[in-house]
């Protein structure tokens, strides 16, 4: 939507911004709003700044709970001395929304969003963002002790850093999820390779250990999601860009693109891939799981819980587990690990409290403040022992289970051992991470070679458009719209539609990095 909206955006925000700059003169930061008033902290955090603090507007991702209204909102405060009103995005069309709100110069002073560096990259471009790189020079100490330069290097944009990153931990997110039970019912063993998984799906359909007659199917994906985690793997594609030769190349440049459409389209004919799979959308694949309807689904091991209570009520017999990493004919396997950031928050140029902006991410990324927001206090949200972080339940998950959606910016350094706590708030969830992220061989953990890329223009520019292109032809050569012997014109449409400019983009930064 960014790119569709690109010329119609720019305009619309360049008359917002003038309109912005008027009613804000052109430091924004006339304290207008008034003191933030409340708690004894607060002033006395207020007196240690040397001054009464403004009133910050914040806008964020959705979550289901008020930001206002829950616990961490008072600790923020308390902590930093400034008084937040949080408003968040729509769950649906997000990015829509905040088009409209940045182009209409809405006076927010903080904004975080997914790691959607398309969207930073484009506001930046088009001045509707604060450069934050003086700020954070002058008063930005916890902000550049917690990044990395390596993460600074990412986010900058002509040179500039217009955001403070939340970079991700690496780890594998998802990968294939069975019932364990029905290979039980049939006396199969888990399958380890792609000829295995085929005769397990063969046997779910013949012998139909679910009892759904004709009315279910062995295999199910979310229409939108057709190259299927883990089974891509086993072609050479565990990431969207892959090292071949010592070049960055895209998925469906690679030999085992067509080699897994084959595969794929060969278990829609044979009924072994749901007939529905192309209009599915996440709720209805995970339905059709927990309702006895389908037997492998892929699954992030965040949704675990959720989908193990809706199982577990409808069956309660019910057992699940993780597909290991599939091998294919050469013995290639692989599960693709997430990287990069997953939330971006920048200062838009209507804010009319940048330097307070920026002061109170610096606050929040005190040490002690930063481990008070991300998991709370030893001995009554934690245990630490053996070096081994543990939530206290139901506390941990009641006050701290929407920490991540307060940081704005993150201690690299100690946040991947603080979130050892978060995963294990559900011995399920944190069963599958643990069998994602320690036994599955390391060798088949494939990181994303793109995760801490800097800003590329022409890359940002059509990675959106070009997955979608990848998507629907997959899904059309899985139906059988479209043969295999269709790739090849496929990759001019591809390459014409900006993926050869990427590719030469791509590869001129990852040579620069390989020197």
């Amino acid at each position: 939507m960014i790119m569709i909206n690109r010329k119609w955006l720019s305009l619309v925000l360049c008359a917002g911004l003038a309109a912005s700059m008027a009613g804000c003169g052109s430091s924004g930061n006339t304290n207008k709003e008034g003191a933030a008033g409340g708690t004894a902290e607060q002033t006395a955090g207020a007196q240690k700044e040397g001054g009464s603090k403004p009133e910050l507007k914040t806008l964020n991702i959705w979550s289901k709970d008020d930001y206002n209204t829950y616990t961490l909102a008072k600790v923020v405060e308390e902590q930093t001395g400034y008084k937040v009103k949080y408003e968040m995005l729509p769950a649906d069309k997000a990015m829509d929304k905040l088009n409209l709100l940045i182009s209409s110069a809405e006076p927010y002073d903080v904004i975080t969003i997914t790691g959607e560096k398309a969207a930073y990259t484009d506001y930046a471009k088009m001045g509707a963002l604060v450069d934050l790189t003086p700020l954070i020079d002058k008063y930005g100490e916890n902000i550049k002790a917690s990044i990395s330069p390596e993460s600074f290097e990412a986010m900058k944009v002509d040179g500039k850093i217009y955001a403070i990153p939340n970079r991700t931990s690496e780890f594998v997110g998802s990968s294939l999820m069975i019932r364990t039970d029905w290979l039980d019912k049939l006396g199969l063993k888990m399958p380890a390779t792609l000829e295995e998984l085929t005769a397990v799906l063969k046997a779910f359909k013949e012998k139909d250990p679910g009892g759904n007659g004709d009315k279910g199917a062995p295999l199910s994906i979310d229409g939108a999601l057709a190259t299927m985690v883990n089974v891509t793997g086993a072609f050479g594609i565990a990431t969207g860009w892959s090292e071949v030769d010592g070049k960055l190349v895209a998925a469906p440049l690679q030999p085992g693109f067509k080699e897994y459409l084959s595969y794929a389209a060969d278990l829609y004919k044979q009924g072994l891939l749901d007939k529905e799979f192309a209009v599915n959308k996440d709720a209805t694949l995970k339905e059709k799981f927990t309702s006895g309807r389908v037997g492998v689904i892929p699954l992030p091991w965040y949704d675990i819980p959720g989908i193990a209570d809706a199982l577990t009520k409808n069956f309660p017999d019910a057992k699940y587990a993780y597909v290991p990493a599939l091998k294919g004919k050469d013995g290639q396997a692989g599960l693709g690990m997430s990287g990069g950031f997953d939330r971006l928050t920048f200062i838009p140029k209507s804010s009319k409290h940048p330097e307070d902006a920026i002061k109170w991410i610096n606050a929040k990324l005190d040490k002690d403040t930063f481990k008070l927001i991300a998991i709370g206090e030893e001995g009554k949200h934690f245990t630490y022992k053996d070096g081994v972080y543990s939530p206290i339940l139901p506390l941990f998950t009641d006050e701290r289970g929407l920490a991540s959606n307060y940081l704005t910016g993150i201690d690299e350094k100690l946040y991947p051992v603080y979130w050892q706590a978060r995963v294990q708030k559900d011995p399920r969830l944190f069963a599958g991470f643990t069998f994602l992220n320690s036994e599955v061989p390391a060798e088949y953990r494939i990181s994303d070679p793109l995760a801490l890329a800097p800003s590329l223009p022409e890359y940002s520019k059509n990675n959106a458009s070009l997955n979608q292109m990848i998507n629907d032809f997959a899904v059309k050569v899985i139906v059988g719209e479209e043969s295999t012997d269709a790739v090849a014109a496929f990759i001019e449409k591809y390459n014409a539609a900006g993926g050869e400019a990427s590719s030469k983009e791509v590869n001129e930064w990852y040579a620069s990095v390989k020197k």
